[in-house]
């Protein structure tokens, strides 16, 4: 018996990665998996390929697995729907989406292209926003339904070189939220997980110094994707039916709940301010629990475990 024996499971990105090792796990854990893949290149630039998706489908159904794959673009609403209808009609049903799908289209803020930035957008936020409505009403009216979303520490946390990415992957964070806090009592659910793991995408980043290069090779040797794909499969098993509209990272052999944006500090003045008021008083005294610019390194010093 497996954790999603009986359920549909639609995997996003699924021909590489972290969406290989998700759609491949599901299948064994007993889900039947229409595994989505464009065939592209990490910056989406190239011609894509049925063959990643139809390969990973292939090895599910070797294992004895059931799978279908598709290799539309998430960043196409109607695409989706598609895949969404191509799975109930040959699985009869819908439960679940996993969703890395992803691209990377890198660079400094002011040197960045309204191309690269609105590709970076498209797969990942708008992707999110597609497979979440394509999906969401399916989940309502069956009274059950996981999202699992993909958001980053580059969001989360910061890196440098990442705007579009970043913007998009904090975007998918509340996007989420307010998936979860509507579908709560339509049984919906919808979490993200901040991935560490060594993947194409992680093996363009570029190494400029001997901490970025002991950071890279940290991820290459420490963190996989098999280890990610557990908590997303997990999320979309009726075993956590409880677990909704958190934030969540796998960094190796361990997993992080995130916290949320909470007031950590305030000021008030029974006569209002100015601005000579809170530069003298206000922000001196906020500036202890100010949040440095430290990028994930700086919060995950330590090696994987």
């Amino acid at each position: 018996m497996g954790v999603l024996d009986g359920k549909v499971v639609l995997v996003t990105g699924g021909g590489n990665g972290i969406g290989r090792e998700c759609a491949l796990l599901a299948g064994r854990e007993g889900g039947r998996v229409l595994v989505n893949d464009l065939g592209a290149g990490v910056t989406g630039k190239d011609e894509g390929s049925a063959g990643p998706a139809e390969t990973v489908a292939a090895e599910i159904r070797a294992a004895g697995g059931e799978a279908i794959s598709n290799s539309d673009s998430v960043a196409s609403y109607e695409a989706v729907q598609g895949m969404v209808a191509q799975a109930i009609a040959a699985f009869g049903r819908i439960d679940a989406v996993i969703n890395p799908a992803g691209i990377l289209r890198d660079g400094m803020f002011h040197k960045m292209s309204e191309a690269d930035w609105d590709a970076v957008i498209a797969v990942h936020l708008r992707g999110a926003f597609n497979v979440s409505r394509a999906t969401v009403e399916h989940f309502r009216n069956q009274g059950s339904g996981s999202l699992v979303h993909f958001t980053s520490t580059s969001g989360l946390i910061g890196n440098i070189g990442q705007a579009n990415y970043a913007a998009a992957k904090l975007g998918v964070v509340g996007l989420s939220h307010i998936v979860a806090m509507e579908g709560a009592s339509k049984g919906v659910r919808s979490n993200v997980i901040a991935p560490f793991a060594w993947t194409r995408m992680i093996a363009t980043i570029p190494i400029t110094d001997e901490a970025s290069a002991q950071r890279v090779e940290r991820m290459r040797t420490g963190m996989r994707a098999d280890q990610v794909a557990q908590l997303a499969v997990a999320l979309a098993a009726d075993g956590a039916s409880d677990v909704t509209g958190q934030i969540f990272a796998v960094r190796g052999n361990e997993v992080v709940l995130f916290s949320q944006p909470r007031p950590v500090a305030s000021m008030s003045r029974g006569d209002g301010w100015s601005p000579a008021t809170l530069l003298s008083d206000a922000l001196p005294a906020l500036k202890a629990k100010f949040t440095d610019l430290g990028a994930s390194a700086s919060v995950f010093p330590y090696d994987p475990i």
